[in-house]
């Protein structure tokens, strides 16, 4: 039963695999979750708030996945690319080209 809700819960959020689909989900947008609030800026840019704790960083997209570097607190969180999938109203980024943790965000 888990895997069948799981799998019904991935379909609602097709992946994203070009660069100019991504631009313009994330365009304008912040990204909410509990306690975190973040900007991916078309620029490259990544920016907000985790915890209380500023979180910053850079993005390129490269061969279909989001890479990034992240700092959260003063803590390198190192370089990572990411499966991303949406439904343009929630966005999920998963580590490791899509093998990893994942996290789900709302676009607000």
């Amino acid at each position: 039963m888990l895997s069948c809700t799981a799998g019904a819960a991935l379909a609602d959020l097709p992946r994203i695999s070009s660069e100019s689909q991504f631009r313009e989900i994330v365009s304008g947008q912040t990204l909410v979750r509990p306690l975190v609030k973040l900007q991916v800026t078309p620029n490259g840019q990544i920016t907000g708030t985790g915890a209380t704790w500023k979180v910053s960083g850079n993005w390129q997209w490269q061969d279909g996945y989001f890479c990034r570097s992240l700092n959260w607190g003063g803590d390198d969180l190192g370089y990572n690319c990411q499966e991303v999938r949406s439904n343009g109203e929630r966005i999920r980024f998963q580590s490791d080209r899509g093998t990893g943790d994942f996290a789900d965000f709302r676009l607000r």
